[in-house]
């Protein structure tokens, strides 16, 4: 399989790191969410203005409720209300899978001028999905906990936890923690040598080892879980685990400060926990690890503009990308990968309004706050969506359903209509943008296990509007769309997509009624969950959709402008009490559309795929042991499924790949294992991970022309294509075109080598005998 990158251009940041270094990469925790007071005056201040922008009445499909259903639910609701709890947020976090543990944090917020930033008012668990909690903040001695970091939970079903007190840096000579390894029935107090600075990291498959920075740049490591910590390296801005034991880091030389902005910084790995290190390179700005690929952010020459490099083995070899650069200003951002390909931003200069827009005809959407509207449609093979800028300033959706080969418009949902002054209508999705301005309250939704379903807040137009958005749902990944509730909404996907579950978002009044529906959001019922009303917070599943239990968070008023905290958790598993059985699903075959030819309807990337899915008017339940089962199949390769070769392009109104004229008759040279090699293309060259066979095979081959006199060196090859609205990018890592003798970069100076143009240089190893020293020859004239 050849790896490749496709690169979004496009507009504004990433999260994750600071707007000068570089690299941006998003990464979340799912067994993990915070809820929040709000302040009421602001909310409702904001609501009335925003109120003024709602589109026209719709009614949804709404069925009655029976007698015996909301008995079974009455039954089978649980509410927990935690009095005397002043906690300004709660902390959830699940611990294991499907263990029903769950701990939460209440926190407060620190007073104006204090120094610690906050802490832990109570630490209450649950055995049973959220239907009880107790109070268990003696097993910790009723210790304040860090209000940003404080608690971390191990992989898989390690039953590990680990809370981090918050004890102020100034009066203690380190930090403390509690580690439990029983879910949280006990815990037990550790005295740590230093002061965490970020939440101490579990390794994805060991929860004994522990990784963390502390506030004075020391990277710590921990092999027994806590008891016993190690520094391992000075000066540390950032970690990431790679692959088994590997551990890539950032450091600065000693004595420099703000390396990271200046791109100052080294990077370097350790394969053995931290006995031996080995100098991957140096003057870089950050780093990031993603599906196999390690990415770096140079700045080559003082002054330049930053590029990027990338090896797909660990760090051992590296090849420059061939991209746009990156100047102090902008920065590149990974959006979505794994082991075939790469999605990156590649930003440019922008207006004067803080977002900043690509001159492409891409144009890819992020916001100034630091957030991409890039969303993986995890429920269906190969589908990405995105919102896009125009040059009329109109912000557009659009969507691919083939990893980013080719992007559309969405369809206009038969149950919506456009204003009558219109040109285009389409839907467009509220995503991250929207969400940072209070539009939408959520983002879309989709899981592996939901075959085809989509939840999202949208609206029908020319563009995405400022007025309020409505819930759209999905069931073929993203092709046809119907609104299914009006105004925004909170939304979860329980059972595997069997049954969906949404309560209404509104910041200035009281909630009691929840909406569940299970035919995929066709048509819903509704329960009041509670007698008395509470403003809502959000809703907690645990994470997945294997699940059937939902907890409802908010908090009542109470005198004196107390709140107390609520939660309501309903068991839905008594309402639907059915197993399904064969005859309630169907085959279904993803990407079809009815009427087209059969040998090639339903195919993407060079096959078929053909799911059994729930029926929608089957009443049943999946249950937590459901394994998505699906059929695969090959197609006759087309040109669909190639992009044009480097030299080549494809024209706007075909399919062919056309040679470039400034290309024509021209050698291009590419270097394979050390050999210079002559590349003999017809033009195309296969789609990452397309598996078609047969039909449209294009040649493509090189011939040797004779050895190098230099040492070994992996490149990568580089693929362009430009399609409909996005053009995109891709990059073969493993085989750069050194085409016209491109230069490569020798990692460990970071200097043009003239004379010889397709080099590598392996790293040193540096090896430590007390884990604090370092070899002569590598870093001892930067760092002392």
């Amino acid at each position: 399989m050849t790896e490749r990158v496709l690169i979004l251009f496009g507009m504004c940041v990433l999260v994750a790191v600071i707007r000068t270094q570089g690299f941006r990469q998003e990464k979340g925790t799912s067994r993990t969410v915070v809820f929040h007071r709000t302040a009421q005056e602001e909310t409702n201040s904001r609501e009335k203005r925003d109120t003024r922008t709602r589109r026209s009445i719709f009614n949804s499909c709404t069925l009655k409720l029976s007698a015996s259903e909301s008995k079974i639910l009455d039954q089978n609701t649980h509410e927990t209300a935690f009095h005397g709890d002043d906690g300004s947020s709660f902390t959830l976090t699940w611990v294991g899978d499907g263990t029903g543990v769950i701990l939460v944090l209440s926190t407060i917020s620190a007073p104006v001028g204090v120094v610690v930033g906050g802490g832990s008012s109570r630490l209450y668990r649950s055995e049973d999905y959220g239907k009880t909690f107790h109070d268990i903040s003696h097993v910790i001695n009723n210790t304040f906990i860090r209000k940003e970091f404080g608690i971390s939970t191990g992989p898989g079903n390690s039953q590990k936890v680990i809370l981090s007190a918050d004890v102020p840096a100034l009066e203690s000579n380190g930090g403390i923690i509690f580690t439990s390894v029983d879910a949280g029935i006990s815990f037990e107090a550790l005295q740590l040598p230093f002061h965490p600075r970020q939440a101490i990291t579990f390794h994805f498959q060991n929860p004994n080892y522990l990784v963390t920075i502390s506030i004075d740049g020391g990277l710590w490591l921990s092999l027994d879980f806590g008891n016993t910590w190690d520094k391992v390296h000075e000066g540390v801005h950032s970690f990431m685990w790679g692959s088994s034991t590997t551990l890539f880091f950032s450091s600065s030389p000693n004595g420099t400060v703000d390396a990271d902005r200046r791109g100052e910084l080294y990077l370097k790995r350790t394969e053995d926990l931290g006995k031996t290190f080995t100098t991957i390179t140096q003057n870089i700005f950050s780093f990031g690890y993603i599906g196999g690929f390690l990415f770096t952010s140079v700045m080559e020459k003082l002054g330049a503009p930053r590029v990027i490099y990338v090896s797909s083995d660990q760090g051992h070899v590296f090849n420059k990308a061939q991209l746009p650069s990156a100047t102090i200003e902008q920065f590149y951002s990974v959006l979505d990968g794994d082991e075939d390909m790469i999605f990156m931003h590649v930003d440019d200069p922008g207006d004067d309004r803080g977002i900043l827009y690509s001159k492409s005809l891409e144009r890819h959407l992020f916001g100034g706050e630091g957030k991409s509207d890039f969303t993986n449609i995890t429920s269906l093979r190969g589908v990405y969506l995105t919102n896009v800028l125009e040059e009329d300033d109109r912000i557009r959706t659009v969507i691919s359903f083939d990893r980013g080969g080719e992007w559309r418009l969405l369809s206009k949902p038969e149950n919506a209509e456009c204003g009558k002054n219109t040109k285009n209508c389409n839907l467009h999705i509220h995503g991250e943008y929207s969400r940072y301005n209070g539009l939408a309250p959520l983002l879309p939704l989709s899981d592996p296990s939901a075959v085809g379903l989509v939840i999202a807040h949208g609206s029908v137009g020319d563009s995405v509007t400022s007025a309020w958005p409505d819930v759209y749902v999905s069931d073929d990944g993203g092709y046809t769309w119907t609104r299914t509730l009006q105004g925004p909404h909170h939304y979860a996907i329980l059972d595997s997509g069997g049954l969906v579950v949404a309560v209404e978002s509104h910041t200035d009044r009281l909630v009691k009624t929840i909406k569940f529906s299970t035919d995929e959001g066709q048509c819903w019922k509704r329960y009041n969950f509670t007698e008395q009303a509470i403003f809502f917070a959000g809703l907690a599943t645990e994470p997945g959709t294997k699940t059937m239990n939902l907890t409802i968070w908010g908090y009542r008023p109470e005198e004196e402008y107390r709140a107390t905290w609520v939660a309501v958790t309903i068991d839905f598993q008594h309402l639907l009490t059915r197993d399904c059985e064969e005859h309630d699903y169907v085959n279904w075959l993803a990407h079809s559309t009815p009427g087209q030819d059969s040998d090639t309807n339903g195919c993407v990337l060079g096959y078929k795929e053909t799911f059994r899915r729930l029926k929608k008017q089957s009443v049943c339940r999946n249950g937590r042991d459901y394994i998505v089962k699906r059929e695969q199949s090959p197609c006759l390769c087309t040109r669909e499924d190639y992009l044009c070769d480097y030299g080549y392009y494809r024209h706007e109104s075909s399919s062919e790949c056309i040679e470039q004229e400034d290309l024509k008759n021209h050698t291009l040279e590419v270097c394979l294992n050390g050999e210079e090699e002559e590349l003999q293309t017809s033009g195309y060259r296969k789609v990452p991970s397309d598996k078609c066979e047969g039909g449209f095979t294009p040649s493509r081959r090189e011939r040797t022309k004779g050895p190098q006199s230099t040492v070994l060196v992996t490149v990568v090859a580089v693929s362009i294509m430009v399609v409909g609205l996005v053009a995109a990018i891709f990059l073969i890592v493993r085989r750069m075109l050194c085409t016209d003798r491109v230069p490569a970069y020798r990692f460990s100076a970071l200097q043009l080598q003239e004379d010889d143009q397709c080099i590598s240089v392996g790293p040193q190893t540096v090896t430590v005998s007390n884990r604090v020293g370092y070899q002569s020859d590598s870093d001892e004239d930067l760092i002392e």
